[in-house]
């Protein structure tokens, strides 16, 4: 069976080939800015970008109709189950209107059944960022007007944890794990049998990360908010990308931070200690969320090729459990085997 995978960015759009497990090949299509700017909203660059796809395809010798499924990435949908989910018209039509709000993740389906009704192939996305498993206790955040959402790297979390389990020699299923995805935000999440129970939303909680505030204390937020500085959206882009390490040291390459730190800067190496320190506090805290009942803990996420990062997460946090690192993020094979286990019958694809 071979699927083509498909995972825009919002620069960019990633495209792999995959046959079975093998991955052909995979390449990344860069879009000028000046290409992505010209539309009024996300969902009008599908054309366009579903013609740099053609294009790649033909360029690699790959003809569209060699393949037997196609793969997006899912979008900001409602909150749902994690599996592969079948795209039809109904929800193209959810991720044109973008309910969860105008992101790049919401082109993966759309981009994804079009091209597939050309060759009349079943077309899926796989674990959106809006998967949610939560247990009901887990919703609270302690002001009843405000629940607690569940918004994280679900896709790569999941890919990974289905990995390390199949290493232990064990299903996803039959595993307890806790797995901090360390990239531009951070999600720390705790894994029961098959279930991602809890998670820290990366956009509005938990660590900070190279770009986010995460977690604030709230009282001196609202001053802020209402200190007369700051508009509505100058606030959200200061919480979600002016913050965090950026905020700090002004350069959001934690490669950058690592060398002035290296070269003697106290300060960069205070700012990437605190970033380490607060992952392994919610490392932590999802642990009690476990009871303590862990097979393994995992990093992953591009921070977690820094040595230094993750050798300072795990003196925290290896005296709860064993912790593997698995650096990278592995989303575009995880958009392809989720296709695949469909296609070759080993799950049972949902319907949105």
């Amino acid at each position: 069976m071979k699927v083509l995978a498909i995972n825009p960015g919002s620069t960019s759009t990633k495209v792999a080939a995959y046959e079975s497990e093998i991955c052909l090949w995979k390449q990344v299509i860069d879009h000028p800015s000046k290409d992505i700017n010209a539309f009024p909203r996300v969902v009008d660059q599908c054309d366009y970008r579903i013609l740099t796809i053609l294009s790649l395809l033909k360029e690699n010798g790959t003809p569209l109709n060699s393949f037997d499924g196609i793969v997006g990435r899912g979008g900001m949908l409602k909150p749902l189950v994690g599996g592969t989910y079948v795209v039809d018209q109904h929800l193209v039509n959810v991720l044109q209107n973008a309910p969860g709000g105008e992101h790049a993740s919401n082109l993966g389906g759309i981009m994804a059944y079009s091209l597939g009704q050309r060759i009349n192939v079943p077309v899926y996305i796989v674990d959106p960022v809006s998967v949610d498993e939560f247990e009901p206790v887990a919703r609270l955040s302690g002001l009843s007007e405000i629940p607690r959402r569940s918004q994280s790297h679900a896709l790569n979390m999941k890919a990974v944890a289905r990995k390390v389990a199949s290493q232990m020699g064990k299903a996803y299923h039959e595993v307890n794990l806790i797995i901090a995805h360390l990239g531009g935000g951070i999600s720390v999440a705790p894994h029961r049998k098959g279930k991602m129970i809890d998670v820290n939303n990366a956009n509005n909680e938990g660590p900070y990360s190279v770009e986010r505030c995460g977690t604030l204390p709230v009282s001196e937020l609202v001053k802020l908010c209402y200190s007369g500085k700051y508009t509505e959206q100058e606030m959200r882009t200061k919480i979600l990308r002016e913050g965090g390490m950026y905020g700090y040291l002004g350069t959001k390459d934690a490669r950058e931070a690592e060398k002035r730190m290296n070269e003697g800067d106290l300060y960069a190496g205070l700012i990437l200690e605190g970033l380490c320190y607060q992952v392994a506090k919610e490392i932590g805290a999802m642990a009690t969320v476990l009871a303590g009942e862990i097979d393994h803990i995992i990093l992953t996420g591009g921070l977690a090729y820094s040595e230094f990062i993750t050798s300072e997460i795990v003196r925290r946090v290896s005296f709860i459990s064993p912790v593997i690192v698995v650096p990278g993020e592995e989303e575009m094979e995880a958009l392809a085997l989720g296709a695949l286990r469909v296609l070759h019958g080993e799950e049972k694809a949902k319907t949105y």
